[in-house]
Formats: C-alpha cells, structure tokens, sequence
C-alpha cells in the first residue's frame, strides 16, 4: 500500500481540538476518545451523570466541524416516528407526504437515550448501521457525513431502560467524563460567568473536510498481526469465564478503525500494538456482558477488558 502524507489533515484535525478547547475545559482525554470515534466514523455513547458536560461537548464539535446538528431529548414518551419520521396525508397533493424525523441531519446528539422505550431505542439501529431509514416500506438516505453521539444516565437513575445488546454493539466507543478536577471547575465558572461561549464558536472544518478525514483513516495500514492480535482478543472476550457475552465480529472491526484512527492521530500511517492497547479501554469494555460471578465478584467490564488485552501476547515484527 503506497505511503499517504497525513500532515495536511492532520493539521485541520489539531485546529478543531483546539477550538473545541475554547469553550470545553480540561478532559483532554474524553476530547481524544471522542475525536477517535468520530474521524473513525463510529459512533459513540457516553454515560455519565448529568451536568458534567456530556451535551456541551457533543454541540462543540458538531459546530467546529460545520456540520448540520439536531438534538433529540429522548423520554418515555417520544415516539420512532419522532426519531426517523412518518408519511402524513397531504388534502392538496392527495398523497401521502414522507415528513423526516430528527435523524435526517448529519450530526445527531441522542440526549440521554436511556429514558426513552426499548421500541424508540430501537429506531436508531438501521439509523446507525446502514445511514438509512425506512418508513413505511420506503428507505430514505440520510445525509453524510453521518454521526451519532448518545449519552445516558447511570442504570441506577430514576425511570432509565436499559439499551439493547444490539444497539449498545453499534456504538464504537464509549466513554465517561467524571467530575472535572478543582481547578478545572474554577475555570468553568470563568469561562461561562458571563456569556456563554459556544454562541460565539465558529466552525474550523467543513462536512468535506470530514468525509476526507475519514476516509484517509481508513486507509492507515494494518498488518496482517494486528489483525491477528484483534482476533486473538476478539476470542478471549468469547471464551473468559468471567463473560457471558463477547465481542462480536462489528466489535473487531470497531477496535481496528479505532486504532486506525489513532494512529492517525498521532500522525502515523500505519497502526501499532500501542494504538490498540490505546483505543482498548474505549471501544471492549461497554461490549462485554459479565457473568452473574464476575459481578458479584464486583468485577467491572472495564477490568476484565484489561485483564484479557493483558494476556494475549502482544504482535512484533510488523511491517510498516
């Protein structure tokens, strides 16, 4: 595979995470997972309690990267043809009318998602996988570049459903942001005391940009290893003792474009062991199902995500 230049992206990819910087404060971390997800076209779903800035990180980058953003408050209430839209009958055209839903836009941010019914969940997956919907026996392409961002409250929370295996499988990385360390809160209260300055952020990419992006991703080399080394921990997630459900197939394609994202970056063109060990914590952990044991255990799937990566030897000799 020929050498691509990566620096030119790259280097519009660096100006968005310093505009995103302008009006999000610290987490620097949950800024890298989400830029991994979204220039690696995956989706991605944060959990995490409300306030900590899970919604103003999402709007932050749909405006830095100039792409159109809907916001859909998910409740018990809403309805699928709220989320992918219905016919209604025109008197004028004596016709049915297909009227889109919020999902028609390029950058959907699902408000935490988990307190709406299984049944409006569910309206997403052919949303999420196949950038389309049908209604009504018509598919309706949504416009690209396509991307969802979903957050939910703790399981725990008052009058939360939890999410299917099979729409939870569709998210490529998940991630929690936590409480912002002291100083960092200071400087929210700052940064915020007197206006707020996502009004003022002005869009740094463009939807082209993006498309280029992602698919400049795609094109980071893989060694044969490294998908042998996604294989071989694909496998022990589906044979540990301490999970009843593993990864599945979609998940190993996630953790190679994660990494593949990673690598890029880091300004590589091609993907480490380091970038998989990198992306593994975000893209494994929310995938596995524990056991009864494993949980009474107080075992958590982030650590038995780490205690299966740990045991399965690390690839060498790669080429480059």
């Amino acid at each position: 595979m020929a050498r691509q230049d990566t620096r030119p992206l790259l280097g519009k990819v660096n100006v968005l995470r310093d505009n995103i910087g302008t009006v999000f404060v610290g987490n620097t971390g949950a800024v890298r997972s989400l830029c991994v997800g979204f220039f690696s076209g995956l989706h991605v779903l944060v959990e995490d309690i409300p306030g900590v800035g899970k919604t103003t990180l999402a709007k932050t980058l749909a405006r830095s990267a100039g792409l159109d953003f809907a916001r859909l408050q998910f409740t018990p209430d809403l309805l699928p043809g709220d989320v992918i839209g219905t016919t209604v009958w025109s008197a004028e055209r004596h016709d049915f009318l297909f009227k889109p839903g919020a999902v028609m836009h390029q950058f959907i941010l699902a408000d935490e998602i988990n307190r709406a019914s299984a049944r409006t969940q569910s309206a997403l997956l052919e949303a999420m996988q196949e950038h389309a919907v049908s209604v009504d026996g018509t598919t309706h392409v949504l416009p690209e570049p396509f991307f969802v961002i979903a957050t939910q409250n703790p399981l725990s929370f008052t009058g939360t459903f939890p999410l299917p295996e099979g729409q939870v499988d569709r998210f490529g990385v998940s991630f929690s942001l936590g409480y912002p360390p002291e100083p960092d809160e200071r400087n929210i209260l700052s940064r915020f005391q007197e206006e707020d300055p996502l009004q003022k952020l002005e869009p740094v990419m463009t939807p082209a940009d993006v498309s280029e992006i992602r698919l400049a991703v795609r094109r980071v080399f893989a060694d044969d290893k490294i998908k042998e080394y996604i294989v071989a921990i694909a496998g022990k997630t589906r044979s540990s003792s301490k999970v009843r459900l593993g990864m599945s197939p979609r998940g190993s394609q996630h953790l190679l474009l994660a990494s593949q994202a990673a690598a890029f970056l880091e300004g590589r063109d091609f993907v480490s062991p380091e970038d998989v060990l990198g992306v593994a914590d975000i893209v494994i952990p929310h995938r596995l199902h524990l056991r009864a044991e494993a949980r009474l255990e107080n075992a958590s799937p982030a650590q038995v995500a780490r205690e299966i990566v740990s045991k399965v030897k690390t690839p060498t000799g790669l080429e480059r």
